[in-house]
């Protein structure tokens, strides 16, 4: 049985780790493919300059039905990196972390059956692993975007997906999978193609941003905006960069991630050693793990790109977008079978979200599963608590296919 000698990097340095062929799907790697030659008409109505680059990876194998196809939409901060081992540590783009962000889900026997399904995950565009964005070079100008960069949508960003399936041959989804804003795009993808797509799997989403989501998402744009070394967007060609207005966006990302619980659990009131009566010192372990948090963000993104997929997140309205405002015309145009997944202390999009939209599809005779899994680990539950999670999308997806296929 193969073998693999992967490369991990803690706090504490680098070492190696091994995992067999039946435990991941080994070491992996990035492609870019250039897409739409002439341009991409975005739903703003502006056009952005061709060709778009686009990074993506595959695990698995393509059946000869070309039945078998899983793709996996990730959330703000992820890559095309979804599963197994990058075969060299980069500093610069993964701080050092090799490991594919849904390596727990995705692979041999796991929720994610690489052994059964042929796998695509692909960098949505506006981010900066690899697909256009802004930090990319207008090929008109042979300058960096920056701030010309036009707004984008979630829309716009599963548009971008679909050209990459036509381009791998592929016209038809077995499921298309998505935790967070990754659940966003594939109730995108269940309306803007519901002749492509035989199921949807959303997990921890919503059909449109709450005012308070907004409202976090607004406060670490002006975060950044605000940083003196942001300079009006074109810190790249001022040799800076807005470290401090990111770390601090995404500090308040990242508290609503986590739950009161989990928090409470993992720091309490614990000092680091000792009252400082320092205004301007860490004290609290909790201030110590966000400074850390942010310091690490800052080291791997884009400040820009931020800014415009927060954006994006924002203007996701899908009942607003295909129903007139109504949930249930919205979903009138879905063709596929539906599987929500929910967090029980998931306060960024939580249950009662989900369940807005399953009763809408049950309302219309859609098709429809629905699992709220109990955890403390907040919004992040769907990246820490895998082991029920793994167990629903295997079965849902096992069942789909063997409804089409066998």
């Amino acid at each position: 049985m193969k073998r693999y000698k992967i490369l991990k990097k803690s706090r504490e340095g680098v070492f190696t780790i091994e995992k067999s062929e039946d435990e991941t799907v080994g070491l992996t790697e990035t492609k870019v493919v250039k897409l739409f030659p002439e341009g991409l008409e975005l739903e703003s109505g502006e056009v952005l300059p061709g060709p778009i680059d686009v990074a993506y990876e595959t695990y698995g194998n393509l059946d000869s039905s070309k039945g078998n196809v899983i793709l996996v939409c990730h959330a703000l901060s992820g890559s095309a990196h979804a599963a197994g081992y990058m075969s060299k540590i980069d500093d610069n783009v993964f701080d050092g972390n090799t490991e594919g962000w849904w390596e727990d889900v995705i692979g041999p026997n796991k929720g994610i059956d690489t052994k059964k399904y042929f796998v695509i995950c692909s960098n949505f565009l506006g981010s900066c692993y690899g697909t256009t964005g802004p930090t990319s070079v207008n090929p008109k100008t042979g300058e960096v975007y920056n701030l010309s960069f036009p707004v984008i949508t979630i829309g716009d960003m599963v548009k971008v997906q679909r050209e990459l399936l036509r381009y791998l041959g592929i016209d038809k989804v077995l499921a298309v999978v998505g935790g967070s804003m990754g659940g966003m795009q594939a109730l995108e993808w269940s309306l803007m193609y519901p002749d492509m797509v035989n199921s949807a799997i959303v997990i921890a989403a919503t059909a449109n941003c709450s005012a308070q989501n907004i409202a976090f998402d607004t406060v670490g744009r002006n975060a950044i905006i605000s940083d003196p070394n942001w300079c009006g967007g074109d810190y790249l060609k001022k040799g800076v960069f807005p470290s401090k207005g990111l770390s601090i966006a995404r500090m308040i990302g990242h508290i609503t991630y986590l739950s009161s619980e989990s928090m409470d659990r993992k720091f309490g009131r614990k000092f680091i050693n000792r009252k400082t009566y320092d205004i301007d010192e860490f004290d609290f372990e909790v201030e110590s793990y966000l400074g850390y948090q942010g310091e690490k963000f800052v080291r791997r993104f884009d400040a820009n790109s931020y800014l415009y997929i927060t954006k994006a997140m924002d203007y996701f309205d899908l009942p607003q977008k295909y129903g007139n405002g109504s949930l249930k015309e919205a979903f009138k145009k879905a063709k596929c079978r539906y599987l929500f997944v929910s967090f029980s202390s998931d306060w960024l999009f939580p249950p009662s979200e989900s369940i807005e939209m399953v009763s809408a599809l049950v309302s219309i005779n859609k098709n429809v599963s629905y699992v709220n899994v109990e955890s403390i680990h907040g919004h992040d539950s769907f990246l820490v608590d895998t082991k029920i999670e793994s167990q629903v999308l295997k079965a849902f997806i096992d069942s789909v296919y063997s409804d089409l296929f066998v």
